[in-house]
């Protein structure tokens, strides 16, 4: 197989209405396109993710989108300030402090999105 374009990350969503409104007020997202398959956004160097209606669940156990932000603390002060929480680890080698990871140059963060997926917020990304 060769792969010839960019890729897509899609995301379930049990109700694609509450997931718009959450994208919009949350991460401040709105959508390049909507139609029947879904909310498509066209992020920055051709980033794109999909919402798509589904029956199923998200499971939430692991990261399924990972975005990157200029200042890290600043996104999840504002983030909480919305009610959002964050996931707090605390195991070898992997433990948040105020919900942030810090490892190396990297330092991250967890959270659902309104649907249960599992969503990282990372400055810079680690790869």
């Amino acid at each position: 197989m060769t792969i010839t374009g960019r890729g897509v990350a899609t995301l379930p969503a049990s109700d694609i209405e509450r997931a718009k409104s959450w994208y919009a007020e949350i991460l401040g997202l709105k959508p390049a396109m909507e139609t029947e398959q879904g909310l498509l956004y066209d992020l920055k160097a051709g980033t794109k993710v999909l919402l798509f209606p589904s029956t199923g669940r998200a499971s939430g156990t692991h990261t399924q989108v990972a975005f990157e932000v200029d200042d890290l603390e600043a996104e999840v002060r504002g983030m909480k300030a919305h009610g959002v929480v964050f996931e707090d680890y605390d195991m070898p080698g992997f433990k948040t402090e105020n919900s942030i990871l810090s490892d190396g140059d990297t330092r991250s963060a967890w959270l659902h999105d309104s649907e249960g997926n599992l969503i990282s917020i990372s400055t810079p990304l680690p790869y």
